[in-house]
C-alpha cells in the first residue's frame, strides 16, 4: 500500500469511527481520557526518548532556541496530562438542546449540538498539540486525523500510539485517532483532497502552512494564523500598569501566538511613559525596533522597517510605533494586524469603549495582558487553538466550537399544508 492509499484508508476509518463517536456516551469518552493519562504515564520514558531524537535532529539542523523550546516535551509533560484531566471534567456539549421555541401550530423547534464528524489538524513544532487536539476532538464526539510537523515526527508517533492504546482499552473505535504515518509533504496534499471523508481542516502554524492549506484544501478550513498582537498605550495610560502589562505580554511565553509583537504609543506620552516601558523591556534583553519618534526618545532602539509592522517574531523582539491618537492606532492594527488579540492600556472610559467597539479582532481588551487570549484563561478549559477565521468559530476554540447544531422538531401530527 503506497502513502496515498494509507492516508485514504485512515481517513475512511476515521469516517466510520466518527459515526460511532457521535452517539458515544459522555462516560465512555471520559473513560478514554482517564485511560489516556494512565497510558501516557506508563510509556513516559519511551515518549521522552522519541522526543530527544527529534530535539537532537533539530539541533543538528541549527534550529533556533525558541523553536527548540516549542519542540521540547518534558517541560510540558505535567501540563499536558492536566489538560486531559481538565477536558474530562468539562461538560459534554453533544446532545444539548437550546433555543426551544413554540410555533403557532404547536410545533416545538430547537437546536441540538452535534459533532462535526472528522477533523484533520495540521500543525507544526509542538508535540503536546497531539494530545490536546485528540482530547478535545474526541470529547466533542469527533474522530481526528493528526499531522504534526516533520521536526516532531518521532514524538507524535509515540504519543499517538499511547492514545490509540487507550482507545482500544476503553472500547472506542480503532479509527477514532489517526496519526499521519509519514513526514512526506505529499501526505498533507492527500489529506486536503479527501473531502468525502473529512469535514474540517484546522491548520496551526506559520503563514506558509496556513496559506498552503487554504489554497489547496477541498475541505472547509478554520485557520489558526499568525498572532500579530498589539498593545496600545493611550494618552492616559498609567506608567506602572503599562509596564507590567507589556512585560508579561512579551515575556511570559514568547513562542506563542498570543504574545505581544507590536507596541503602539500615543504621542502625548512618548517622552514621559514610553522610555520607561522600553527600558524595562531592554533590561530583559528585548530588542526594540522603532519608528523615527521611538528611536528619538529611546536611543537603544533600532530603526524599524516596513516589514516589522506585520511580523510575528515569537522571540525577544518588539516593534514600537508612536501614533497621533486612538484613530491612528486602530488604523495601524487594521492594516498590519492578524485579527488575533489587541489590548488598550487607558484610564479613559470613552477610549476603552471605542476600542472594544471599533476593533473586531478575536480578542479585544482593556488594561490586561494579551496572554488572556487563551481557552483556559477565558474559562473554556483546554483549546484546540485560536481561530482567526470568522466562520464558523472566532477566537479560542474549546469543546463547543468543535460541534455544530442541527434543528430538532417536536410535533404531534402537524402538517405544513
Amino acid at each position: 500500500m503506497n502513502l496515498n492509499q494509507q492516508i485514504e484508508a485512515l481517513a475512511a476509518d476515521a469516517r466510520d469511527a466518527s459515526r460511532e463517536l457521535a452517539s458515544a456516551e459522555t462516560t465512555r469518552k471520559n473513560a478514554w481520557l482517564e485511560c489516556a493519562v494512565a497510558q501516557l504515564i506508563a510509556v513516559r520514558e519511551e515518549i521522552l526518548e522519541a522526543n530527544r531524537r527529534d530535539i537532537e535532529a533539530a539541533q543538528a539542523k541549527g534550529v533556533s532556541a525558541v523553536l527548540l523550546n516549542r519542540l521540547r516535551l518534558e517541560s510540558k509533560w505535567d501540563a499536558m496530562l492536566d489538560g486531559l484531566k481538565q477536558v474530562a471534567a468539562l461538560p459534554d456539549p453533544v446532545g444539548e438542546v437550546s433555543e426551544l421555541r413554540l410555533r403557532p401550530n404547536g410545533l416545538r423547534v430547537g437546536r441540538m449540538r452535534i459533532p462535526l464528524g472528522v477533523i484533520a489538524i495540521i500543525y507544526e513544532s509542538r508535540p503536546n498539540v497531539t494530545v490536546d487536539a485528540a482530547a478535545l476532538c474526541l470529547k466533542a464526539g469527533n474522530a481526528v486525523i493528526l499531522r504534526g510537523g516533520s521536526e516532531a515526527f518521532h514524538s507524535n508517533q509515540a504519543l499517538g500510539r499511547a492514545l490509540q492504546t487507550a482507545a482500544t482499552k476503553t472500547g472506542l473505535p480503532a479509527g477514532a485517532i489517526a496519526v499521519a504515518p509519514s513526514r512526506a509533504r505529499s501526505a498533507v496534499d492527500q489529506l486536503l483532497a479527501l473531502d468525502r471523508y473529512i469535514d474540517l481542516v484546522i491548520p496551526r502554524g506559520g503563514n506558509a502552512l496556513v496559506r498552503k492549506v487554504r489554497e489547496q484544501s477541498t475541505i472547509p478550513v478554520i485557520a489558526h494564523d499568525a498572532g500579530v498582537c498589539h498593545i496600545y498605550l493611550d494618552a492616559t495610560a498609567d506608567p506602572k500598569l503599562a509596564t507590567g502589562i507589556v512585560l508579561e505580554s512579551k515575556l511570559r511565553q514568547m513562542a506563542v501566538c498570543n504574545a505581544l509583537e507590536t507596541l503602539l504609543c500615543h504621542e502625548a506620552i512618548a517622552e514621559s511613559v514610553l522610555p520607561t516601558v522600553l527600558g524595562a523591556l531592554h533590561e530583559q534583553d528585548v530588542e526594540v525596533r522603532g519608528c523615527a519618534r521611538t528611536c528619538a526618545v529611546f536611543a537603544k532602539a533600532k530603526p524599524a522597517s516596513e516589514a516589522d509592522w506585520g511580523e510575528e517574531y515569537l522571540d525577544k523582539i518588539v516593534a514600537v510605533r508612536v501614533v497621533a491618537d486612538l484613530d491612528e492606532a486602530i488604523a495601524h492594527i487594521q492594516r498590519y494586524g492578524s485579527d488575533h488579540t489587541d489590548i488598550i492600556v487607558t484610564n479613559d472610559y470613552g477610549s476603552g469603549q471605542a476600542w472594544l467597539r471599533r476593533l473586531n479582532s478575536a480578542t479585544v481588551g482593556i488594561n490586561c495582558s494579551t496572554g488572556f487570549a487563551d481557552g483556559y484563561q477565558l474559562g473554556l478549559g483546554a483549546e484546540i487553538g485560536i481561530s482567526t477565521s470568522k466562520l464558523h468559530s472566532f477566537g479560542p476554540m474549546g469543546l463547543e466550537e468543535l460541534t455544530t447544531r442541527k434543528f430538532v422538531l417536536y410535533g404531534d401530527g402537524q402538517l405544513v399544508g
